[in-house]
């Protein structure tokens, strides 16, 4: 939590340029423009590299988004191996990637520097037999990472945005709270409770990773069906975030209900934009 804090200023940062070119009365592309804050954010916060450094940064944002593009494609085309196929592209921009991220892990060893970004943790994390992680998984993590903290927060800023937009007296009211903190940090300080509400409600409604597979391991009856063990079994949080007998008005947006008591009394497994238990996603 203390270094997400201490990334606060790159995020602000970052925010400030994205929205600078903006300009009254213009189209935007809300989720390609929220895709590219993130990542532009990944690549400094994560792996320590300059976005705008083409030759590194920016080829190493290109490649994610090229082996990203693979679980876009359909299905039945995924298991052609032919050239061109998706698979070969997918596999052609992982090897690439791969070796800008090694890359930068053994260019990090020798220079032993203490940048607080996440690359700098795990390279100075140690197990509790004192073991220091190595290379694969070190990439393993940052990778892993960057699938999780990537298309899912652009997705949720374009929904919520996409809702602040049709709910104007919501949006009024974020922007009454943010004028009331001079000098605060942008989007970050003054907001921070109620944009917080806005960002729960906008999970609710747009979960970005709306199922979540689970091994069944013990043979148990769900819904009157027999489970058996080892049997594979998906939640959909979508459904569950839109059941009326544990949300009123389930499809309206409303970010007051994770301002009171009404959130600290749902059951648990009600609200589960990041799945549950010891499965929890990292990107939460």
């Amino acid at each position: 939590r203390e270094s997400i804090a201490a990334m606060a200023a790159t995020v602000a940062e970052e925010a400030e340029c994205a929205v600078a070119g903006w300009r009254p009365g213009e189209t935007v592309d809300v989720h390609g423009w929220a895709r590219t804050v993130a990542m532009r954010i990944a690549m400094r916060a994560l792996l320590g590299l300059d976005p705008d450094d083409g030759d590194t940064g920016g080829r190493a944002a290109r490649e994610f988004e090229r082996a990203l593009a693979f679980y876009g494609t359909d299905r039945l085309a995924r298991r052609s191996h032919e050239p061109g196929s998706p698979l070969r592209r997918f596999e052609a921009a992982r090897e690439a990637l791969d070796r800008i991220v090694y890359a930068q892990i053994a260019r990090r060893r020798r220079a032993g520097d203490g940048r607080g970004d996440i690359l700098a943790m795990l390279l100075g994390a140690r197990d509790d037999d004192g073991r220091a992680l190595d290379d694969r998984e070190i990439r393993d993590q940052l990778l892993t990472l960057m699938f999780a903290g990537h298309d899912t927060t652009a997705s949720t800023i374009s929904f919520l945005l996409y809702e602040l937009a049709r709910n104007p007296e919501e949006r009024a009211l974020l922007q009454a709270v943010a004028d009331r903190a001079p000098g605060a940090a942008p989007g970050l300080a003054g907001t921070a409770n109620r944009l917080e509400d806005a960002i729960d409600e906008t999970l609710r409604l747009y979960p970005p990773a709306w199922v979540g597979p689970r091994l069944a391991l013990a043979e148990d009856t769900l819904a009157g069906v027999r489970v058996p063990a080892g049997a594979r079994v998906n939640y959909c949080s979508w459904a569950t975030h839109r059941l009326p007998d544990l949300w009123s008005e389930p499809d309206r947006f409303d970010p007051a209900r994770f301002a009171d008591e009404r959130a600290a009394a749902l059951p648990k497994g009600a609200y589960v934009p990041f799945g549950g238990g010891s499965r929890t996603c990292v990107g939460m």
